[in-house]
């Protein structure tokens, strides 16, 4: 898989709401009402994640989940992490 450009993770960018470039990784911060819905993010989209087999880098603090993307064997963003990121949202919106 290919790392993507700029101009190409920035396009991504403007349809991933809330999203942003940090630190050469897309970055989200969830802020759920309480744990069992951070936790439940988090055990809701670890089967679909297994699937993709592409696991992201994300940490749960109570009621925030922090989530990191990058392919590590491309040394940058590519299409797994925009798509990753699409299924994370799809997730998120319901239980927000």
């Amino acid at each position: 898989m290919k790392k993507l450009t700029d101009s190409e993770i920035s396009s991504a960018l403007a349809h991933l709401s809330n999203w942003s470039l940090k630190d050469g990784k897309l970055h989200r911060e969830y802020k759920f009402p309480d744990f069992a819905h951070a936790f439940g993010f988090m055990a809701t989209a670890a089967p679909s994640i297994d699937k993709m087999d592409h696991h992201p880098e994300w940490a749960n603090v109570y009621n925030r989940v922090t989530v990191d993307l990058m392919t590590h064997d491309a040394k940058g963003i590519t299409q797994k992490d925009v798509d990753l990121a699409a299924l994370l949202e799809g997730i998120a919106k319901k239980l927000l």
